[in-house]
C-alpha cells in the first residue's frame, strides 16, 4: 500500500508541474524532446527501445516489456538563440528582433503497470507539440508578429499485449489540449502617408483535439527489436474573437471579429531498430515521417491601407518532413550507461514560404546522456541535445499596406537539458 501511495503522490506532483509550463520551440513544432531519456539519443531507436514507461510517447507496444509498476517523471529546460537580422529590403522602422527564445521549462509523467505476463497498461502526460516566441514590441517585423505561441499537452492512456516472445502490440487514446496565443502591431500609417501610432491585435484560445497512438514490436532474436509506431492526426479548431486596439472606424470595427483557425497536428510514422551488439554496446536507428502538408493555418494577419482593411488567416504552406537518427548505448559499468545520437530533419517549409510567426527549417540534432542506477529500483538520467538550424531567411510583405520585413535568423540553435527519474515497484 505504501508503494502505491508513493506512486500516486509522484503522479500528482508531476501533473501539477506539467500543466502550466509545457511549451515547444521554434524550428520544429513536433517535439522528440519530451523530458525523457529519449533526448540523449536524438530519437534513435525510439520505437524499439522499450526501456521505460516513456515508451508510451514513442511506441505503446514497448509497455509489454515492462514488469511490475514503473513511474517516470522528468523536467527539462529549452534555451537557445533565434535572432532575426533585417536587410535593406525591409521598409518599416525598427531594429532586429534580438533573441526571441526565452528559457522554457517543460515536464513529463509516465506510469506503467503489468496486469499479467501479457497485458500491461499505462498513462502518459507530456508536451510533444509546440512553439513559443517573444519579440520586442517595436521591432521591424512587429506588423507580422510581436509574440506567438502554440502549445499541445497530450494525455495518453495506453495498453499493450505480448502475443508471444517475438510479437507485441499496443495502442493509446490521445487527448490533446491545444493553446494558441498571437499578438501583433497594426500599421495605422501605411506607406508613411499619415502620422499615427501603431494599433495592436491579440488572439487567444484553447481547445481539445483527439487521436490515437498505435505500434508493434517484432523481436526476431534476443537482443534485437524492430518497432513500427503510428500517431494519428489531431485536429485543433480555434474559434475566438479578435481583441483590437486601434484608432479610426475602419480598424476599430475589427474588435470582436470572430476568427477561426484550423490546425492539424501531423500524423507520424516511425520505424526503429534496437540491436544489442554485446554486453556493453547497443546500436539504435530510426526513420520518421511527419505529415506537415495538411497542417492548415498558422496565424491571423491584419492588413490596412488609407482606404481599407482586411483580415485573413495565413496558410502555412508546409510540406512533409523526414528524419533519420542514429545512436548507440554504452554500458560503462553495471550502473552507468552512456547514450549518444545524431539526427537530421528535413524542413517543413521552403525559404520562400517561411514566416516570422513559424520560422521552421531543416535541423541537425547532436545528443548525449547518462543513465545511472542508484539501486535496483531507481534510475536517474541527465541528457542534453543541441539542435542546429543554420540560417533561416524570411521575406514577408503585405498587399495593402506594403509593409515588408526581409532578412534572416542567423545561425539559429537550441539546447534542451533534461533530467528524469524512473522508479520500479514489484
Amino acid at each position: 500500500m505504501q508503494l502505491k501511495a508513493k506512486a500516486l503522490l509522484l503522479a500528482s506532483v508531476s501533473l501539477l508541474a506539467i500543466v502550466p509550463c509545457e511549451k515547444g520551440f521554434a524550428g520544429g513544432l513536433m517535439l522528440y524532446e519530451t523530458a525523457s531519456d529519449n533526448v540523449g539519443l536524438a530519437n534513435a531507436g525510439a520505437a524499439a527501445r522499450a526501456q521505460g514507461p516513456s515508451t508510451i510517447a514513442s511506441n505503446p507496444a514497448g509497455l509489454s516489456y515492462l514488469r511490475g509498476t514503473q513511474v517516470s517523471a522528468g523536467g527539462q529546460v529549452l534555451f537557445g538563440d533565434l535572432s532575426f537580422e533585417r536587410d535593406a529590403s525591409t521598409n518599416t522602422s525598427g531594429s532586429g528582433s534580438g533573441n526571441v527564445l526565452d528559457p522554457m521549462p517543460g515536464a513529463s509523467f509516465f506510469i506503467s503497470h503489468a496486469l499479467s505476463d501479457q497485458w500491461v497498461i499505462g498513462f502518459g502526460a507530456y508536451g510533444d507539440f509546440g512553439l513559443a516566441q517573444n519579440y520586442d514590441d517595436d521591432w521591424s517585423g512587429r506588423y507580422f508578429v510581436q509574440s506567438a505561441s502554440i502549445m499541445g499537452l497530450s494525455l495518453v492512456p495506453s495498453v499493450a499485449y505480448r502475443i508471444d516472445e517475438q510479437w507485441s502490440v499496443g495502442g493509446g487514446v490521445k487527448a490533446m489540449y491545444g493553446s494558441l496565443k498571437a499578438e501583433a502591431a497594426i500599421d495605422q500609417a501605411p506607406l508613411g502617408l499619415a502620422s499615427r501610432r501603431d494599433g495592436q491585435y491579440k488572439y487567444e484560445d484553447g481547445t481539445w483535439g483527439y487521436g490515437f497512438n498505435a505500434g508493434v514490436i517484432y523481436a526476431p532474436q534476443p537482443g534485437t527489436r524492430i518497432g513500427l509506431a503510428y500517431t494519428s492526426r489531431v485536429d485543433l479548431t480555434f474559434d475566438e474573437r479578435l481583441n483590437v486596439k486601434a484608432d479610426g472606424p475602419l480598424l476599430s470595427r475589427l474588435d470582436g471579429l470572430n476568427t477561426q483557425l484550423d490546425i492539424r497536428v501531423p500524423q507520424t510514422v516511425t520505424l526503429s531498430l534496437y540491436r544489442q551488439l554485446d554486453p556493453q554496446w547497443a546500436f539504435l536507428a530510426s526513420a520518421n515521417w511527419q505529415d506537415w502538408s495538411r497542417f492548415g493555418d498558422i496565424g491571423v494577419q491584419v492588413d490596412s491601407s488609407l482606404t481599407g482593411v482586411q483580415t485573413t488567416t495565413v496558410d502555412a504552406r508546409f510540406k512533409d518532413t523526414y528524419q533519420l537518427a542514429l545512436g548507440a548505448q554504452y554500458q560503462a559499468s553495471e550502473r552507468l550507461r552512456w547514450d549518444f545520437g545524431i539526427a537530421y530533419d528535413t524542413s517543413a517549409v521552403s525559404d520562400a514560404n517561411r514566416t516570422l510567426t513559424v520560422p521552421m527549417g531543416a535541423a541537425w540534432r547532436f545528443a548525449t546522456g547518462l543513465n545511472y542506477a542508484l539501486n535496483q529500483e531507481t534510475d536517474v538520467n541527465f541528457s542534453w541535445v543541441t539542435v542546429w538550424m543554420n540560417d533561416l531567411p524570411v521575406d514577408q510583405q503585405k498587399s495593402l499596406s506594403g509593409d515588408r520585413t526581409s532578412g534572416q535568423f542567423s545561425n539559429a540553435w537550441i539546447h534542451a537539458v533534461t533530467g528524469s527519474l524512473v522508479w520500479r515497484f514489484p
